[in-house]
């Protein structure tokens, strides 16, 4: 969370996982990240039937399009949000249901504001090799290099058609992040370094050495729904505890979840 962070609606929290929908970043007519992220959201008294949450505690939350998404977004729909939380474990659960008469799509992500000892010494596994689009280069597309990656200077890039399991390992922590998703395909990394982190008015000026963002996102390919079809994602936050800066912990063992 920012020490800068504003509480007040209609601005959106800088930290946390916002919800951007129905638009990620500014690859559209609206603002940037949509409006769902800047709405008072509702309990959602009766929730159509997901799994059982399995002695998780769980909120279901709701969304619907109002008179003034309407002005901007003409297309009506139902976005729904499971939280569940139990030990050592965050699970979301994302739906969108098209309620209008005819079809539209959108782009979606969770942005995962995560909380690390010292971005230095931070490395991301499990995109290796993949193709990714950087923001800082008006969205040109590249191919990973290396075998993780890691940050000495601002990284904003969407890599495209990612694995389910992304592994953040935190090395004065001791902790490694593990992400896994699914109906979500791409995956944001973002932090803004020291520079950007000035022109940020919501985030202290050193807050991005403690924080990464990865995030679960469909982007490169919009979900497409029909009147009445509805879209499930579902993102899986949890922590390892591990000794990896003296080698008890491979980060590959983690990715094939052998932890």
């Amino acid at each position: 969370m920012s020490n800068k962070a504003t509480w007040k609606p209609p601005k959106a929290i800088r930290g946390g996982i916002p919800v951007c929908f129905p638009q990620f970043g500014n690859l559209g007519s609206l603002e940037q990240h949509g409006f769902a992220k800047n709405r008072l959201w509702s309990v959602d008294s009766n929730p159509s039937p997901l799994a059982p949450t399995n002695n998780q505690t769980s909120v279901d939350l709701i969304l619907n399009s109002t008179e003034e998404d309407l002005n901007t977004w003409p297309r009506s729909f139902e976005l729904r949000l499971r939280v569940s939380l139990n030990a050592g474990k965050l699970t979301l659960i994302p739906r969108v249901r098209n309620t209008d008469s005819k079809a539209f799509s959108f782009t979606f992500a969770l942005i995962n504001y995560l909380y690390v000892s010292d971005i230095s010494e931070v490395r991301v596994e499990g995109l290796e090799t993949l193709d990714y689009l950087d923001n800082l280069m008006r969205r040109e597309r590249f191919t990973e290099q290396a075998d993780a990656i890691t940050f000495d200077e601002e990284v904003n890039r969407v890599y495209l058609g990612t694995p389910t399991k992304i592994a953040m390992i935190d090395h004065e922590r001791k902790r490694t992040f593990v992400l896994r998703k699914d109906g979500m395909r791409d995956a944001v990394v973002w932090n803004p370094w020291d520079k950007k982190a000035k022109t940020i008015p919501d985030l202290g000026d050193e807050d991005y050495k403690t924080m990464l963002c990865v995030d679960s996102a469909a982007i490169e390919t919009p979900i497409f729904l029909k009147p009445s079809e509805e879209w499930k994602g579902r993102q899986e936050l949890s922590t390892v505890s591990s000794s990896y800066c003296s080698g008890q912990l491979d980060p590959r063992m983690v990715l094939h979840g052998l932890y």
